[in-house]
């Protein structure tokens, strides 16, 4: 007992040169631009101090060896160690949120991070939309019908600002965006308990009257995260929180802002990142994920502005091809060179197109709101040009997505729920869910999980002949804006974000 003692005021006096200090231990949530001031969180009683210390002089213990201010993250774990009116005397961090030594440079661990986290598992949902971008999960033996009183909640995660991000789940971890200290920030929670591990910047905040903050979702690749901002800062960080590169893509290329902000998630193929500033001559982009360099730049005539809607990989008639909604219309690109290849418009509305295309083979549908409906494409025969095969007006989807499952499409047609026979476009069941039916859905397991804008989680069979609700409920702690985040199916889990909170239940028996 007496030599712990000795060794508690032996660190005090290394650390400070005095056992008189005060501390104050807590998380990082604000570093000014020149490093002068640090705001820190009390893991205690969550009360904030500021700091203001001169970078070129002030002492930092980093695992124990001599660092630098600079090296300090925003969701770094510290002691502040003070004179008794509160002056900093030095900063110690044993390791970063992750464990990572925070002192070795962030470019030299994407090798790490590779080697321990290089497969997705069948049940993780590593990007928006699913790890095939196809909106449907994986997982299976999960509940066909709810208990009155609703799903077991396991937990629910706290302090995530505002927006409306979703989440992918991969590796234990679930990974979203949100807003902290004045920032759009990178989240990560430990799939297990909820409790948060890490959190970076990710750029200035975009604020708008909907709701401010990302709207966009993580994506997980082979050991980092490629995540975009509303205000179009995009981002390479490894799955430890440790930021590998970052640009903006609105400056790069040329790009302004769309009216409600960027909402794309970030495409990944091979090397390659898919994104759409809409930019002068620049509508899609092929960067390299490793470096964020141009691999190509694809323009689209006339230069359109990005769409709210996140891109899809497709082979028609065997040509690999990138396709997303920008605001005029559906477009694709080669994958290869980025050269465009063809566009339409039939679907397409002048306020705001959200909705992800849906390929089956070499047909493509996609709709969009504002009363406009849907159409489906079809690049068979005719040398694999473009024909229009329908255009409905039963699918006026706004921004809640939509999902097919053996030859027919689930979505919102506004508010009422809708199930359309995706070769022929003819209604098959319509449902308002009790003046509750706008929403955004997901399938896993043979069932659609829908999620009304205004709050309530629906469970609903995958069935084209009937409308069958297998269960429902209404999520606690809702806030006061529209549940727009989607909901994702891994891991047996449900997960749903709402602003601040993420909510996590058990979906399996």
């Amino acid at each position: 007992m007496l030599r712990s003692v000795c060794f508690v005021f032996t660190l005090l006096f290394l650390l400070t040169g005095s056992i008189q200090a005060a501390t104050f231990t807590g998380r990082i949530t604000a570093i000014s631009p020149d490093h002068s001031q640090i705001t820190v969180e009390s893991r205690i009683s969550k009360d904030q101090k500021t700091f203001s210390v001169d970078p070129r002089t002030f002492k930092i213990s980093i695992q124990k060896k001599p660092g630098k201010v600079d090296q300090l993250s925003v969701g770094d774990l510290i002691t502040v160690f003070t004179t008794d009116s509160g002056e900093p005397l030095r900063i110690y961090m044993n390791s970063s949120p992750s464990g990572t030594p925070s002192s070795e440079p962030a470019g030299n661990k994407s090798s790490d991070a590779t080697n321990t986290s290089s497969q997705v598992g069948q049940q993780d949902w590593s990007q928006f939309l699913g790890s095939d971008r196809t909106n449907r999960s994986n997982c299976t033996g999960l509940l066909k019908t709810w208990p009155a009183e609703g799903l077991k909640l396991l937990w629910t995660a706290r302090d995530l600002g505002e927006g409306y991000s979703s989440v992918s789940v991969v590796n234990g971890k679930v990974f979203t965006m949100g807003t902290r200290a004045d920032q759009e920030a990178i989240f990560a929670i430990d799939l297990a308990s909820g409790r948060e591990l890490w959190a970076v910047r990710q750029g200035s905040i975009f604020r708008e009257g909907q709701g401010n903050g990302p709207r966009s979702t993580p994506t997980y690749d082979n050991g980092h995260l490629y995540t975009l901002g509303a205000a179009g800062d995009l981002s390479c960080t490894t799955e430890n929180g440790q930021l590998i590169w970052t640009k903006n893509i609105l400056q790069d290329f040329e790009a302004k802002n769309i009216i409600w902000g960027i909402s794309e998630s970030p495409l990944i193929d091979g090397d390659h990142l898919i994104c759409t500033p809409g930019g002068l001559g620049a509508t899609m982009v092929c960067l390299n994920k490793k470096t964020g360099n141009v691999v190509w730049i694809a323009p689209i005539p006339q230069d359109p502005q990005a769409g709210y809607a996140s891109p899809v990989i497709a082979n028609l008639n065997g040509r690999k091809q990138y396709i997303n909604f920008c605001h005029s219309g559906l477009f694709g690109v080669d994958a290869q060179t980025g050269r465009p290849l063809w566009g339409d418009n039939s679907a397409s509305n002048d306020t705001a197109n959200c909705s992800s295309a849906i390929v089956m083979g070499n047909t493509v549908f996609y709709a969009s709101g504002y009363g406009t409906g849907g159409s489906l494409l079809s690049f068979e025969g005719n040398n694999g040009n473009k024909q229009l095969v329908y255009k409905t007006e039963k699918m006026k989807n706004h921004h809640g997505g939509m999902v097919e499952w053996n030859g027919y499409i689930y979505g919102a047609n506004d508010s009422i729920l809708t199930c359309l026979n995706a070769k022929t476009g003819s209604i098959t069941w319509q449902d308002r869910l009790e003046g509750k039916g706008k929403g955004a859905i997901t399938l896993a397991d043979g069932q659609l999980y829908f999620r009304s804008e205004l709050g309530p989680m629906y469970l609903i069979e995958a069935n084209p002949d009937e409308f069958m609700l297998n269960g429902q409920f209404e999520q606690p702690e809702r806030s006061g804006k529209n549940a727009w985040a989607r909901p994702v199916v891994a891991d047996g889990k449900l997960f749903l974000r709402d602003q601040s909170i993420l909510l996590c239940y058990q979906l399996t028996p």
